[in-house]
């Protein structure tokens, strides 16, 4: 079986563990997602641990925030574990955007639009002038204008914004839940994987609904894997 278009979720306070998630689930999953817990916890040495042991591609979510100069830090500050995406929220502007593009030129720099746990309620609330979709919309062209090379988006607004993108950004959506899921978190706009990457979407973020089944062991978490998987192949 080829992998699929699955980004794994790896939240988990063990370093041992998340090295045996990747193991386990490998010859499905196409990159690891490590976020501003496991990068604040370990470190970059721990995702220097994931990419020595499995050789696998990597999704830093660190939703970088910041003036320009100083995201160029930071970004140049990871530049030496040659993550497959980082992630920056879009709505730092251009300037941040290419700040953050011209220190990792190899990376795709990933524009975060509207963050997945948000209702249309706080969309409002927070000062967006238009609603969640036209506000994605929005900053996906601000971010693929300076030069971000992915995108991170809702599964409800993948449509529009591949209209307004074209063909060449990658988009990432996570607020995914395969139809026989029981998981129940923070996530409010969502779709099932199959139904997103139909609708447009390169990869699909998966965390919990694969990750759960490692209190069964690796070879239950293997075989939730490749169910998935099996689905978007």
């Amino acid at each position: 079986m080829h992998k699929a278009p699955i980004v794994l979720a790896v939240d988990t306070p063990e370093l041992v563990t998340a090295i045996e998630w990747v193991k386990a689930t490998q010859d499905y999953v196409s990159v690891y997602k490590l976020g501003l817990e496991f990068f604040l916890t370990f470190g970059s040495d721990g995702v220097k641990a994931i990419k020595d042991v499995t050789n696998s591609d990597i999704f830093l979510d660190l939703k970088l925030h910041d003036i320009p100069h100083t995201v160029s830090g930071a970004a140049k500050a990871v530049s030496h574990l040659k993550p497959r995406f980082l992630t920056v929220h879009a709505s730092g502007g251009s300037a941040m955007i290419k700040a953050a593009v011209d220190a990792l030129p190899t990376t795709h720099v990933t524009g975060v639009t509207i963050l997945t746990s948000l209702s249309e309620a706080d969309v409002a609330d927070i000062g967006f002038r238009d609603n969640a979709l036209s506000s994605a919309v929005g900053l996906s062209k601000i971010a693929v204008g300076a030069g971000a090379g992915a995108i991170v988006c809702s599964p409800l607004e993948i449509a529009a914004i591949r209209a307004a993108v074209g063909a060449g950004p990658i988009i990432i959506t996570p607020g995914v839940r395969p139809a026989d899921s029981t998981v129940t978190d923070d996530q409010v706009r969502t779709m099932t994987p199959k139904a997103a990457i139909a609708t447009g979407a390169n990869f699909v973020v998966i965390g919990r609904p694969i990750t759960q089944s490692w209190s069964l062991g690796a070879a239950a978490m293997r075989d939730r894997a490749a169910q998935i998987a099996s689905e978007l192949i």
